[in-house]
């Protein structure tokens, strides 16, 4: 079941497994590999961490490169993304019809217009490089994989990217534009304006942007406990009326307080459960099934 760390540094043919669920997980995947070493031969274990040094370094190479290329393009990086969400032209005030003014923004520290600049070429680099970072951690142990497996993997992590693009897309076209326009319009007293230091807008629309974009994991998640026989639809179903409350408690924590952005954070994570549940239940039949294959019983 899963990923076989002996294939990864003998590159043998055999695993061996101690409990019978262990043999029946494993005889239900079970198939002939593929060679990626001639019959017999073998890695040293510190071949495998010459193997590993490599693929971090091409790895973080891809994500130190795609860096690079944002601070070349530092001017449209800042103006456009930095930036965007600050002016009342962008895509979410249009289309929502939400009548917002440009903020003013201001630098309060001597380096506070630096780390900003820094803190978002970085963001936008690890951003565009991780598919880098993903495919070559994904080279490193696919030999270990039966054929089976490596479908599958292939599968988890586009469900996994995806997600997690969608999430960003989400903290940063929505959540962020609602969070600015009630901070921007929230006043105690006329003679109070609001002008915000540079450092707290970046450091909010990242926050906003990659919290969103980690919650949105919600279902890998699940599918990753399910597969482990630790979550199960029965009981995600009978934990739903907590799950409603834990989302809007979780909506205020990385939104405003207002009811509006704490509610249209909210209302996508609990679709998201809901759609976790779904995957709970068809991750449990293959399982099931898997499990009845390997016994001899194909009912």
């Amino acid at each position: 079941m899963g990923f076989n760390w002996r294939r990864l540094f003998r590159r043998s043919r055999t695993a061996k497994t101690s409990t019978a669920i262990q043999q029946a997980e494993t005889q239900a995947v079970a198939e002939p590999r593929e060679d990626v070493l001639p019959e017999g031969s073998e890695m040293s274990f510190l071949d495998h961490l010459e193997d590993l040094r490599w693929t971090i370094i091409k790895g973080v190479g891809g994500v130190v490169l795609m860096t690079i290329i944002a601070a070349i393009f530092h001017d449209w990086v800042v103006d456009v993304i930095l930036m965007g969400p600050a002016k009342s032209d962008f895509i979410t005030y249009q289309l929502l019809g939400l009548d917002f003014a440009d903020l003013h923004l201001q630098n309060r520290t001597v380096t506070g217009q630096f780390f900003a600049l820094v803190g978002i070429v970085m963001a936008v680099g690890l951003v565009a490089g991780s598919p880098i970072l993903i495919y070559y951690f994904w080279k490193f142990i696919e030999p270990g994989l039966y054929p089976k497996e490596k479908a599958g993997m292939k599968f988890i992590a586009a469900f996994a990217t995806f997600f997690f693009v969608v999430g960003i897309l989400f903290g940063y076209l929505v959540i962020t534009p609602l969070a600015l326009n009630f901070f921007s319009n929230f006043i105690i007293s006329d003679i109070v304006h609001n002008e915000f230091d540079i450092t707290r807008y970046f450091s909010s629309v990242t926050w906003w942007a990659f919290g969103a974009g980690i919650l949105f994991e919600l279902p890998v998640v699940i599918y990753f406990l399910t597969k482990l026989g630790i979550a199960t639809p029965k009981r995600l179903r009978a934990v739903r009326k907590y799950a409603f409350l834990s989302v809007f408690i979780i909506g205020a924590i990385v939104t405003p307080a207002d009811p509006f952005s704490m509610f249209a954070a909210a209302l996508p994570l609990y679709l998201l459960y809901e759609g976790s549940i779904i995957v709970a239940a068809w991750t449990e039949r293959r399982r099931i099934r898997e499990l009845n294959k390997a016994f001899g019983d194909d009912n």
